[in-house]
């Protein structure tokens, strides 16, 4: 069975769409959403609602919690606030009383889904080197667990500090030790210098894992961030990856 591994949709329409149907051209037939499916960008309720629709799991993002309920938005920068201030505001209750059922973590046969870091999901904090993810490490209790947030493709084995990540069809046959905690990237506001929508696909029985990088139509999903009144910024950074 090969899975797509979706990290942080950020209500990217454009991107989303891209990104499943090379998903599916690969195979795909699991789709498995690390959180933030809504935020900075103009269409979180289709996004959250084509979400809602895959086979698949989806785990409980900061901007999704912040969106599902009057939650205080101290720790977002303006932009962001800015832009889960207007979220709130287009979705429905149904669609916010999906967001807020969502778990913080889950486990999918022998894959654990996150958001942040298993140490603490709940206060959201980042994985951007090796002690913190060798924190999140210890607490996993399966051989693979997928992580978000930062917005930044890595992967990192447990004792042996960060691993490479393979960019091509083929591939890479993961090692059956140690335990791996990978960042799949972003598919809807990548932040590591590539505009492209990042994901991953794991192929279960082989031991598989890639990363992929899928051109879409940015400059539609940019005029639609500066047609709904949001910061120019977030439209912006979609162009730079950044």
């Amino acid at each position: 069975m090969r899975c797509a591994i979706l990290g942080d949709i950020h209500g990217n329409l454009q991107a989303l769409e891209a990104v499943l149907a090379d998903a599916r051209e690969y195979g795909c037939t699991e789709f498995h959403c690390l959180g933030d499916v809504v935020g900075y960008n103009a269409n979180p309720g289709e996004c959250l609602e084509i979400v809602k629709s895959l086979p698949g799991a989806c785990v409980l993002g900061n901007h999704d919690h912040a969106a599902a309920g009057e939650y205080s938005l101290e720790g977002f920068s303006s932009s962001a606030s800015v832009s889960l201030e207007w979220t709130r505001s287009l979705l429905s209750a149904d669609q916010k009383a999906w967001l807020g059922s969502l778990r913080l973590q889950r486990q999918i046969r022998k894959t654990t889904l996150v958001h942040a870091t298993l140490d603490s999901p709940e206060s959201w904090g980042y994985v951007r080197g090796v002690s913190e993810a060798e924190l999140s490490l210890a607490c996993q209790r399966t051989p693979l667990c997928f992580i978000g947030h930062t917005h930044v493709p890595r992967s990192f084995g447990q004792g042996v500090g960060e691993m490479l990540l393979f960019e091509n069809a083929d591939g890479v046959e993961l090692p059956r030790s140690p335990k791996l905690l990978i960042n799949a990237g972003s598919v809807g506001q990548p932040r590591d210098g590539d505009w492209r929508a990042a994901y991953m696909i794991h192929d279960e029985e082989s031991g598989g894992l890639w990363l992929r990088r899928v051109e879409y139509d940015v400059d539609s999903a940019s005029r639609a961030v500066l047609a709904a009144g949001l910061p120019s910024k977030l439209a912006e950074r979609l162009h730079k990856g950044a």
